[in-house]
């Protein structure tokens, strides 16, 4: 006799997403696993006395989102400390970090403890009339006595205050640092209070947070993640103890989504000394945390004018410090990169390489295609922003993965940040359709800029560009089964199928005839059979 389900959900439109996209009434779940899918009648034989069934009502079910690049405890720091991605102007933002410093302050003479930074992120001075990083004299607006960090959304740029530039004055390395430039008056070659690239990774190591810390982010990060569909995740980590809380949630049973971590280059000895290699820890139903990939940067943002191209910036003369040059800078170079690859390649790891420029693109396929077989490795290129038609057909011949983030095309219109440091070279920017055509693998991802996979579907549906615009299957498709095979579990994730793992996400339209994909509610996510979001 066949077991009861523990879990059916009917009266639905249950999308496989397999190809082809094949689309059913129900589908049934026992011990963690999809077990039928089908017509109603035939799924609901399933239902015993102790079966949750769920009507959907028309709702339409989907393999559980898998953001395949997050940096998910930052999703826990936004939603802890100041959101500055709410704010529309540098005053907006001063004025969330002054809120914040009033609830440091309280907390402080409430416990007797220094908890002393005050800490914001997430903005995005491309989106503000006023298009300027916030600096020294915007922070000391905020205190005086207390240490201010206010980190740019793409994390490699932030601005700090006088506090900061004088507790962490022999810290902070000097290419890091921007100055005052004019070579005239009092304030030139003082430092604005903006840092990039090296010296933001002083003041993330030194804000980073303890172990209970980091267990409130995590906590908080999940909900907001499941909230949205995310069922797995590809977290990036340095120097964290993330690691460490993802493991006692999962043992405690509290770790709501699947996470794969991608360590940062600087663990590789340690990984290798303890034995960990890539999917170390996946494979089994139950077990939702495994050893990803090697992380590494290449260049560094847009943003930043840092990610490092062939040709010049359209607007380098705009900050001529922002750089090494006008075409950016190497945060890691060519060459310590490729020593890098194949020393991971050749102890067993998969690579995953940060590359926004086109220089930079270029430099990490020339390393992996250095090794015995980037493809099987599923080695990856995380964002590919500025990539060339002859950077396309390596991806597509090599089988290296393409990692890219949808959710930055809200920079890619007429007048915004792409067209102010890329001129033209804006219509060639995040080029997903030539990507897919060309053959090459695709996994979409937010970069928590911000996590949402159905924002992520609808840009990516609307190209600013129309030719590089998807299907809605084919970008749902990336945002899992894509996502799915960037951390070899195609076999378990990323499609609804009799053996496949109960990752799933109810909606309440249909993207496929919803106005707008990004406003469209998510009714219920399930991962691994347990319901772990339910909209009231």
């Amino acid at each position: 006799m066949t077991a009861a389900a523990d879990l059916v959900l009917t009266n639905a439109e249950v999308h496989t997403l397999g190809s082809p996209d094949e689309t059913h009434e129900a589908v049934a779940v026992r011990d963690g696993e999809v077990v039928r899918v089908g017509r109603a009648f035939d799924v609901e034989l399933l239902a015993g006395v102790e079966t949750r069934v769920v009507d959907c009502g028309g709702r339409v079910v989907l393999p559980g989102f898998i953001d395949a690049h997050t940096h998910l405890p930052m999703v826990g720091r936004s939603l802890v400390h100041a959101d500055l991605s709410e704010a529309g102007s540098a005053a907006e933002a001063v004025e969330l970090l002054r809120e914040r410093a009033a609830e440091v302050e309280a907390d402080d003479n409430e416990t007797g403890d220094e908890t002393d930074w005050v800490l914001g992120y997430g903005y995005d001075e491309s989106t503000w009339d006023e298009s300027r990083y916030l600096s020294r004299d915007d922070l000391d607006a905020v205190s005086e006595s207390l240490p201010v960090v206010a980190f740019r959304e793409d994390l490699h740029t932030a601005g700090v205050n006088s506090v900061v530039l004088d507790r962490y004055a022999d810290d902070l390395p000097d290419e890091g640092v921007r100055t005052a430039g004019g070579g005239e008056g009092d304030a030139a070659g003082e430092p604005t209070g903006v840092v990039v690239e090296g010296a933001v990774d002083v003041l993330r190591e030194a804000t980073e947070p303890d172990r209970e810390e980091m267990a409130e982010l995590v906590r908080a990060a999940q909900s907001y993640a499941t909230a949205r569909g995310v069922t797995g995740v590809h977290d990036m980590v340095r120097g964290s103890r993330a690691p460490e809380v993802y493991r006692d949630l999962a043992d405690a049973g509290e770790l709501a989504l699947r996470v794969r971590i991608n360590y940062w280059s600087d663990h590789l000895d340690a990984l290798r000394e303890v034995g960990l290699r890539t999917n170390h820890g996946g494979g089994s139903r139950g077990d939702l945390v495994t050893v990803g990939a090697i992380k590494t940067f290449t260049d560094g943002s847009f943003g930043g004018r840092t990610a490092k191209l062939t040709d010049p910036y359209a607007d380098a003369a705009a900050d001529p410090d922002a750089a090494d040059d006008e075409t950016g800078q190497w945060v890691v170079d060519p060459e310590e990169l490729r020593e890098l690859v194949a020393d991971a390649d050749e102890s067993g790891y998969q690579l995953t390489a940060h590359a926004i420029g086109d220089a930079a693109i270029d430099a990490v396929l020339d390393a992996y295609e250095e090794t015995d077989d980037p493809g099987a490795a599923r080695h990856r290129v995380e964002h590919v922003e500025l990539a060339s038609d002859e950077a396309i057909e390596r991806f597509a011949e090599s089988g290296v993965v393409a990692s890219v983030q949808p959710n930055f095309l809200k920079w890619a219109d007429e007048g915004g940040l792409y067209d102010a440091r890329l001129g033209e070279r804006r219509l060639r920017t995040n080029r997903y359709r030539d990507l897919l055509d060309a053959g090459v693998d695709l996994a979409f991802g937010s970069d928590c800029m911000p996590l949402g996979p159905l924002l992520g579907v609808d840009l990516a549906t609307d190209h600013p560009t129309p030719g590089q615009s998807l299907t809605v299957t084919e970008a749902l498709r990336a945002y899992t089964s894509g996502a799915a095979y960037a951390g070899f579990d195609e076999d378990r994730l990323g499609t609804v199928a009799s053996g496949s793992a109960a990752d799933l996400v109810v909606l309440d339209e249909s993207p496929w005839e919803a106005d707008s994909i990004r406003d469209i509610p998510v009714s219920m996510t399930v991962v691994d059979g347990r319901v772990v979001f339910e909209r009231d």
